[in-house]
């Protein structure tokens, strides 16, 4: 009986079949030209998972790997002229990141998204509680916080850090490299090894409890008595100790839970390295860029305010660099090169949060896991099933469709982020949100920029009208800088503060929108 045999599709001009997706942006034949869409939603409607009809005249052509296929443009040279689309991509790729993601692409095999073993492993080097082996894009900040304590350690001498930054910025991984590789150093280079001592403020029941979790680390089998654990701290440090103690580290995450209303907690931990005989090391970790400036005024005064090591949101550039060394891990290629650049660029254009970006790559692998299994059961329900499974053309329709395309994290990015500059307006303390309300109706008459001194009027006159007290200029001045670092304002630069220019980042509609939902600001925005 002979066996059904499988049609191969015509080939169109440019080595594509009619059965094969068109790649982003790609026009087939000639057509007018189009209008160039912005934003994720451009990806979805220029025809990502589209097909073209079949050329009347085409005719069939041999067998090309999967690769070339994915890599040929509607433009690509025929056979003998030489280049093809990903050697021409090499070459107009300026960045050093680029040429790098697309030498990746070339060098290993596609994977099988259907293999459940490897989707668990992708999905397992995807999530942001995979720790990697090495800290990308942070090693400066990194090395700042080492030094400061290797130096604090080996001369026996208490101190204090503040580390901040936005949210997935890198601080919390970076703290734990610098932890082991404090020990490392210590044991290799026999100095006596520092106690660590980690608290996650969040999880205290009472800000206050962070001494008793400090003091059971010194003094495990302590009785109890009337005395605080904060007064037998300050007792203990006033008071020369027994030789052969090691100095502690003690690293406190998520720092401005501990932030009360008369700041005691907070000034009385940063106060436990200034005692005489103190061997705290102190590392303080939050988000807040100004926390030091605005809760511990006291500390400055007497010279003993910490050192700050800021952590910048990251860059699109970065947030590549950080995906492509988890995906190196793994002996296949999961994405498209331009699809983890769109990751990348729609990330840091947002909020530089690198665990959104991890995110929205498990979300965009779990949509093509999901189109898969659809494609796979409507072939289930086809009547020319039998036969057709030793073909070429069946072995290409498989692993061209394996990729996680532009479309599949446009999806993602859609679905996810929404509008993440209304999520981190939300997110921002009174004073800030007020700041940005008072950008928004400072520049509601056209104009594109103004000084810090205009809109610090704009600031007292909401401030005024709604009897909240305003905060000084140099607190204003900080604010304004924060904003900055978040992406929602640009400052520039001048010898007087009050004369440098101010614009706003975002669209003064993100900023309306997010504020309107708050009941504080909706008669201040009219």
């Amino acid at each position: 009986m002979p066996v059904l045999a499988a049609r191969r599709s015509p080939r169109l001009a440019g080595g594509i079949r009619a059965s094969d997706p068109v790649p982003v942006g790609a026009e087939i034949g000639t057509s007018t030209p189009r209008k160039h869409k912005l934003g994720s939603e451009s990806y979805l409607s220029n025809g990502a998972v589209s097909s073209a009809p079949p050329s009347a005249d085409a005719s069939p052509a041999k067998w090309k790997s999967p690769r070339r296929c994915l890599l040929d443009s509607p433009s690509s040279p025929v056979k003998g002229s030489g280049e093809n689309f990903g050697d021409k991509m090499m070459k107009l790729s300026k960045s050093p990141v680029k040429k790098r993601l697309l030498e990746s692409f070339n060098e290993k095999p596609i994977w099988n998204p259907m293999d459940p073993e490897q989707l668990n492993a992708v999905k397992e080097v995807l999530h942001v509680s995979t720790a990697p082996s090495a800290i990308v894009c942070r090693e400066l900040e990194k090395n700042r916080v080492l030094e400061f304590c290797k130096q604090r350690v080996e001369q026996e001498r208490a101190g204090s850090l503040y580390v901040c930054g936005c949210p997935g910025t890198g601080k919390s991984l970076s703290m734990e490299k610098v932890k082991e590789e404090l020990i490392d150093w210590a044991t290799k280079g026999g100095v006596q090894e520092p106690d660590i001592l980690s608290i996650n403020c969040t999880s205290l029941t009472k800000t206050s409890e962070i001494f008793d979790k400090i003091l059971e680390r010194i003094q495990p089998k302590r009785l109890s008595g009337l005395t605080s654990p904060l007064q037998l701290l300050q007792n203990m440090f006033s008071v020369k100790q027994q030789a052969g103690t090691p100095m502690m580290l003690i690293v406190a995450d998520e720092l401005d839970y501990l932030i009360t209303k008369d700041r005691a907690v907070l000034h009385d931990l940063f106060m436990l390295t200034t005692f005489p005989f103190s061997r705290c090391i102190l590392l303080g970790i939050a988000n807040a860029i100004d926390l030091a400036d605005r809760f511990l005024p006291k500390l400055q005064s007497l010279n003993c305010k910490p050192m700050v090591i800021t952590f910048r949101a990251y860059s699109k550039n970065q947030i590549i660099m950080i995906l492509q060394q988890r995906l190196s891990a793994l002996p296949y290629i999961i994405f498209q090169p331009k699809a983890l650049e769109l990751c990348a660029q729609k990330i840091a254009s947002a909020s530089g949060d690198m665990r959104k970006a991890l995110s929205i790559c498990r979300n965009a692998i779990e949509l093509l896991e999901s189109e898969i299994r659809e494609s796979n059961n409507n072939l289930s329900l086809s009547p020319l099933k039998v036969g057709v499974c030793d073909s070429p053309c069946s072995i290409l329709r498989m692993p061209e469709n394996n990729f996680v395309r532009v479309d599949h994290v446009a999806r993602a990015l859609l679905k996810a982020h929404k509008s993440p500059t209304v999520d981190t307006i939300h997110s921002l303390p009174q004073h800030q949100q007020i700041i940005l309300c008072s950008a928004v109706k400072l520049f509601r008459g056209g104009k594109k920029d103004a000084t810090m001194e205009e809109l610090s009027k704009y600031y007292m006159d909401v401030c005024r009208s709604t009897k909240i007290p305003a905060v000084g200029v140099m607190e204003l001045s900080n604010m304004c800088r924060v904003l900055a670092d978040q992406g929602l304002l640009k400052i520039g630069q001048s010898r007087e503060a009050k004369l440098r220019r101010v614009t706003l980042k975002v669209d003064e509609r993100d900023i309306t929108f997010a504020l309107q939902g708050i009941h504080f600001f909706r008669n201040c925005l009219q």
